[in-house]
């Protein structure tokens, strides 16, 4: 049922640790700016968290959709008004009637390292095993160390890191955002440079999506919004959807703000060969849109869409 009050605004959320910090971080955001506003939590299990028991590849069983159907579902059957969302989790396109109506100030955007035993990337033993669920991930560290093994990983931050010191893993790469949300910053023991491991697109920043009508909501979320991480994602997702927008594709993205510039870097690794094709623009900060495509053209003259398509098939 839609809400009753007008001063009511839901929040539906997955279940997991990081996702209700999330939430529960927009609900006292909004506060804040509308202290009027009563802000709900509805938290609910999506197809993605139900699927965590397996470790089978997260492009395999169906992509980051996974993990936001349930929640767009909800948002159109007005039984909440909002969604939050881990960005780089974020398909490209919307279901009619949804989309983005504010990204909030991006976290730490690189991937973090964490290895019990304090090695690092460099030092770890050869044929030791790493754990995670990204082919982008997968791909830039095989170029790093392909004499290590790479397996697998799913679950929520608990679950990876509990596998991880408890032997399955030798060493696991997470997202810096969300440890650092959790204040699990102590379980790590370096955060890659994007000139060594390129983050997902939009990775560090939380996106806020409703119903593209409900002027109420877009007008009490509009406080939240910031301009300049939204131009930087904007130039990243932009690249994403040019390239085809896929979890099976390994594409890493991400845009920064230079001296009143917008600097974007892009990659597309193959699933299987040791081949990564970079590239990257630089365009005014109003320019986000031009910029996403300008690089993704480089990618694909470069080759991507070979790489593309033999990730599909790979997958």
């Amino acid at each position: 049922m839609p809400s009753t009050s007008q001063h009511l605004i839901r929040i539906v959320t997955r279940t997991s640790a990081l996702a209700m910090w999330q939430a529960e971080y927009v609900r006292q955001q909004l506060i804040h700016h509308h202290n009027e506003l009563d802000v709900k939590i509805i938290g609910i299990k999506t197809s993605g968290d139900l699927s965590q028991a397996t470790n089978m590849p997260l492009y395999k069983i169906g992509g980051k959709s996974l993990f936001v159907k349930e929640l767009e579902e909800a948002l159109l059957a007005e039984e909440a008004d909002i969604a939050v969302h881990s960005l780089k989790d974020v398909p490209a396109a919307f279901p009619p009637g949804l989309g983005l109506t504010a990204i909030c100030e991006r976290e730490n955007p690189f991937d973090a390292w964490v290895c019990p035993q304090g090695f690092t990337i460099e030092t770890l033993p050869s044929g030791a095993k790493v754990g995670t669920s990204s082919l982008r991930r997968m791909v830039q560290l095989r170029a790093l160390r392909p004499d290590l093994e790479y397996a697998s990983l799913r679950g929520n931050v608990d679950t990876r890191l509990r596998k991880c010191k408890a032997g399955e893993f030798d060493a696991i790469v997470l997202a810096a955002a969300g440890l650092k949300r959790l204040n699990l910053m102590s379980e790590v023991v370096s955060v890659f440079a994007p000139e060594v491991m390129l983050p997902a697109v939009g990775q560090g920043a939380l996106g806020i999506e409703c119903r593209l009508n409900d002027d109420f909501t877009r007008e009490k979320l509009s406080a939240l919004n910031h301009t300049m991480t939204q131009r930087c994602v904007e130039a990243e997702r932009t690249m994403n959807a040019a390239l085809g927008g896929n979890c099976q594709i390994p594409v890493a993205g991400f845009a920064e703000i230079k001296e009143d510039k917008l600097f974007l870097r892009g990659k597309v690794g193959h699933p299987i060969q040791s081949l990564i094709l970079t590239a990257q623009g630089q365009a005014d900060i109003s320019d986000a849109v031009h910029l996403g495509h300008d690089v993704a053209n480089q990618l694909i003259a470069d080759g991507a869409k070979e790489i593309i398509a033999e990730s599909l098939n790979h997958g």
